[in-house]
């Protein structure tokens, strides 16, 4: 199978958010072949993540938009949004938001020009903010806040 095919399922995968059966029916691969060729394309994109995402920039100091005044010399903003989704009937209690939505909570983090350089998705809507925080920093993978890049009003 050539580099085109492995990357092609691997977007269809993951933007129309699909199950591997469709892959499967739609590139006329079995699922082990799918899977294999899957996590090659997500290694590849993990090893090469340095070239090809880039790092944040602090904001300066001297920044004149007021909406950042309060940012000085951080890396971006940082926010959880619920996203409304569908689940299986047993799981809709834990996917219930307080305003009675089935969601899931996200964490972002963006940087000043709107990119966001952090998401992670999946918690249940039901879930406290802080939870979501405390998962995210202490993932192996997670976010990482460099040294002094921080500032809280705790």
């Amino acid at each position: 199978m050539n580099i085109d095919e492995q990357v092609a399922m691997f977007l269809h995968s993951i933007t129309h958010h699909v199950k591997q059966r469709v892959i499967r029916h739609n590139f006329q691969r079995s699922g082990e072949t799918i899977s294999y060729h899957f996590h090659n394309v997500l290694n590849v994109l993990m090893h090469l993540q340095d070239c090809l995402l880039r790092k944040p920039e602090p904001i300066p100091t001297n920044f004149i938009d007021n909406r950042w005044k309060w940012f000085n010399n951080s890396l971006g903003a940082l926010d959880e949004a619920h996203i409304r989704v569908k689940v299986p009937i047993v799981d809709k209690l834990r996917f219930r938001t307080r305003k009675g939505d089935i969601a899931t909570n996200m964490l972002c983090v963006r940087t000043l020009d709107m990119q966001f350089f952090y998401v992670l998705p999946g918690w249940e809507g039901s879930i406290a903010d802080e939870s979501v925080l405390r998962d995210a920093i202490s993932m192996q993978h997670g976010l990482k806040v460099p040294h002094g890049k921080i500032d809280c009003e705790c």
